[in-house]
């Protein structure tokens, strides 16, 4: 193979190699744009303990833990929203111990080692806890995303919602991928 056939071939490799790193960020960037909005709408879905007195109005805080994968796509997707009367706020947190106020808490597959100390120390308090590692519901979490062909979808864990006091919408559960626990 001369020198200029050669060249030719690591050009075209490597024009091949960027090609296919775009269009898989471009992939986990709609990935990502997705599972901010489903995020939103398992906040809807999901009965709170009702709040205290003069609490009603107080914002409801998703989190972050760790790396935040979502790139400002959260802030995007959920500037200027509401749930019920609650306005959403956006907390990006780096350590467990930081969760506190938080009523919805995003665990990026990337953190893995916080998960399992996170899902112990919030097992009995009213934070929906997401995640998007393969065994995250069956940790204990309660709402875990998957990839299915492509597609966002999420399984359930009705058993670690309802130690949280946390009830899960019934139409929630009929787009779940699968449920673990006994629900109705």
């Amino acid at each position: 193979m001369s020198v200029w056939a050669s060249l030719q071939f690591g050009i075209l490799a490597l024009i091949f190699l960027l090609f296919a790193a775009g269009r898989a960020s471009a992939q986990q960037t709609e990935e990502y744009r997705v599972k901010a909005a489903f995020l939103f709408h398992f906040a809807q879905l999901v009965d709170w303990p009702a709040p205290s007195p003069g609490e009603e109005n107080k914002p409801l805080t998703l989190c972050t833990l760790g790396q935040d994968p979502f790139g400002g796509d959260l802030e995007t997707t959920l500037q200027g929203k509401s749930i019920g009367t609650r306005p959403v706020q956006i907390r990006h947190l780096r350590q467990p111990q930081d969760v506190p106020g938080c009523q919805v808490v995003f665990v990026s597959g990337r953190d893995r080692k916080q998960m399992v100390s996170l899902l112990a120390s919030l097992k009995d308090d009213a934070v929906l806890t997401v995640g998007e590692s393969d065994d995250f519901v069956k940790q204990g979490g309660m709402i875990g995303f998957c990839m299915d062909s492509d597609k966002v979808r999420f399984d359930v864990n009705v058993d670690a919602a309802a130690r949280a006091k946390l009830k899960i919408s019934s139409r929630l559960l009929l787009l779940a991928k699968s449920v673990i626990g006994n629900h109705p």
